[in-house]
């Protein structure tokens, strides 16, 4: 565990604490899925999971939880074995994420989408031994097992699947069926292949959790970097889990009378940490939406009154352009968090006036779970800051030559971390963990400030950093003003290669519904806001810009 006490003097956000958020707080020594259990006692038949209305309880949650970690051991995996999970938001992931902890098994959450070269990837680098998949994807998988098989390598030796009809309302499962069309060719490969449901009807239940090394074992191994370049397998051990869960509960004052809108991925860091294990440590209920559609997420806000909801910039700036926003309620809403990218001033200040909720933006990187600090969700609330350190999280702002001096406060420099939920390192990566993780501190490669009072600032990636005639130009400041023009939705800026200057800056735009604008309005008003040499020299309007699994959009895909 990392101590930060020796930097109390240098935490000058320790006085923005809201007052029920302590300093540092007690991290077990023990796993998620052990803490999970010991709470249960306390909330049996409180809600832990809703999925399109239908409810389990803690304790029939925890029952599926061994009887599936049962099932699994029986059929050979054991502590230390890689198991990958290409499920959606449903309550099998949340089953056999859980219960592979309680084995001591790691698990590898993938991007049910991801293409057969992905998979493979993952399949060897992770060295994966079994795969749990939704049944709609059983071509994908099985073409990759058949291809590890071809080649001896070992890897993906079985496969399960499940359907979402499953655990859906009787009157949706009639209708699922109805919907759902599938080959006969893929009828047959499920045919051939385990089935999740029979994981579950086993009645000897695993009597014993395995015991691991909670500081340096591996609970997840979770890729990441495919934004940039090929994906990377994050290795976060079981310490760093518990630890991010607690601080991200403790930030919202998370009790087991809270429910929270699950429609991040719970593949992704950020969904898994804030949307599932932090509520299941607190006792309260995850509201499992297994994909974004603002109709889709709207209706569940009416009908089931979550208190909290996390989201990505795209979401919001989605649900503030919905034409027919205002028949719904959205009163239960009390605190929603964003993060993943930056979050434009004007999209937070409209969905808070829209809402009236408190919208927390804050940071975090997969490397150290997820969101490592954001604005307080009673105290000081400063827009366009990603806000405070969470308990036991030191970020300094370093210098971009040696990475060794601290700036002061106001100077741009590389966002360095000292935390309890620091990876491991990258799986199979020595010499790239070594440039990113040094001396106990974890470099972001994000550029950015603090001011006098201790909150951060983020200006851009490093890598997105746009370096014109000699000048520097942050895609986001851009960004930020090309939002206010009231025809634009959605923007996008990236630098392209000009041979006389470098780079010139570039800006994608996707407008308003029945909104217009021309290229000459849009470049009149960056030169009302913005110096001459961070004008847009290019502009290219589009119906929708490339986005990850989380909704955040892809710049590489558009430089590509």
């Amino acid at each position: 565990m990392v101590d930060v006490s020796d930097y109390s003097e240098q935490r000058p956000w320790l006085q923005h604490y809201d007052q029920e958020v302590e300093e540092t707080l007690a991290y077990p020594e023990a796993t998620l899925n052990d803490l999970f259990e010991q709470g249960v006692s306390q909330n049996s038949q409180k809600t832990a999971l809703v999925f399109f209305g239908k409810c389990l309880t803690y304790a029939e949650l925890l029952e599926y939880i061994r009887r599936l970690a049962g099932s699994l051991q029986e059929r050979g995996i054991v502590r230390g074995d890689r198991v990958a999970l290409l499920l959606p938001n449903c309550p099998q992931f949340v089953m056999s994420y859980y219960a592979l902890l309680r084995l001591g098994a790691t698990v590898v959450p993938i991007n049910p989408l991801s293409t057969e070269p992905e998979l493979l990837h993952i399949m060897r680098d992770g060295q994966v031994k079994a795969a749990i998949s939704l049944d709609l994807w059983v071509e994908r998988l099985e073409n990759v097992r058949a291809v590890c098989r071809e080649a001896g390598e070992g890897w993906l030796k079985d496969t399960y699947y499940t359907s979402l009809r499953e655990f859906l309302p009787f009157s949706l499962q009639i209708l699922y069926l109805l919907r759902q069309k599938m080959a006969p060719e893929s009828k047959q490969r499920l045919a051939q292949a385990g089935r999740f449901s029979d994981l579950l009807h086993k009645e000897e239940i695993l009597s014993e959790r395995s015991q691991v090394d909670v500081h340096h074992e591996v609970a997840v191994l979770i890729y990441t970097g495919g934004t940039t370049g090929k994906p990377k397998g994050v290795m976060l051990s079981h310490y760093a889990l518990v630890a991010n869960a607690r601080q991200c509960s403790s930030w919202a004052g998370m009790t087991s009378e809270d429910s929270i809108l699950t429609v991040l991925p719970i593949f992704h860091g950020f969904g898994m940490s804030v949307c599932m294990n932090a509520p299941l440590l607190a006792g309260a209920a995850a509201l499992l939406v297994p994909r974004f559609t603002v109709e889709d997420i709207l209706k569940a806000i009416h009908r089931f009154r979550p208190t909290l909801f996390a989201g990505v910039p795209t979401m919001y700036v989605a649900l503030i352009n919905h034409r027919q926003l205002a028949r719904y309620d959205l009163a239960s809403l009390r605190g929603c968090f964003v993060g993943a990218a930056p979050l434009a001033p004007e999209v937070k200040r409209r969905f808070e006036e829209l809402t009236g909720s408190r919208l927390m933006e804050g940071y975090g990187l997969t490397e150290a779970v997820t969101a490592l600090c954001a604005n307080p969700y009673r105290g000081v609330n400063k827009t366009g800051s990603i806000g405070i350190p969470f308990p036991d999280v030191v970020i300094q702002i370093r210098d971009l030559e040696t990475g060794e001096r601290e700036l002061s406060p106001g100077e741009t420099g590389e966002l360095v971390i000292q935390a309890p939920e620091l990876m491991l390192g990258y799986h199979r990566r020595p010499q790239e963990t070594a440039g990113v993780l040094r001396d106990g501190w974890l470099f972001t490669g994000d550029l950015g400030y603090r001011d006098e009072e201790g909150y951060f600032y983020i200006v851009d990636r490093k890598k997105d950093m746009i370096i014109t005639g000699g000048f520097n130009v942050y895609p986001r400041e851009v960004e930020d003003v090309l939002y206010e023009h009231p025809a634009v939705r959605e923007v996008s800026v990236i630098g392209v290669a000009d041979a006389y200057k470098g780079e010139k800056v570039k800006a994608f735009i996707v407008f308003r519904e029945g909104a217009q604008a021309s290229q000459e309005e849009i470049l009149s008003f960056c030169r009302q806001h913005l110096l001459p040499y961070k004008v847009p020299k290019e502009i290219e309007f589009r119906q929708e810009l490339p986005k990850t699994a989380i909704g955040k959009i892809l710049k590489r895909a558009l430089r590509e």
